[in-house]
């Protein structure tokens, strides 16, 4: 069973922002079901869907370490469970 979850990146675009990323991902045994991104002069924008079956960290513990990994990178990473996500964009 999928457990999954919406991620987003934001900050001025530099070189490997996307393999530093997906390296913590993979690290942490989440899986990129759908990527998309786009850089808006210098600002980098990039949207993932995961999944986080695999993932033996707690919610939780994985969103904290990838804030932390957006600090380092200089960037804003938000991890949010798809079904939070879901929630608040229903009509």
């Amino acid at each position: 069973m999928e457990k999954r979850a919406v991620i987003t990146v934001v900050g001025r675009d530099s070189v490997g922002i996307i393999a530093q990323i997906s390296t913590e991902l993979s690290k942490n045994l989440v899986n990129i079901l759908d990527i998309t991104q786009s850089v808006l002069q210098d600002l980098f924008v990039m949207i993932m869907l995961v999944d986080m079956s695999k993932c033996d960290l707690r919610f939780t513990d994985f969103v904290e370490a990838m804030v932390d990994k957006g600090e380092e990178m200089g960037v804003k990473i938000h991890v949010m469970h798809e079904d939070i996500f879901n929630s608040m964009h229903r009509i």
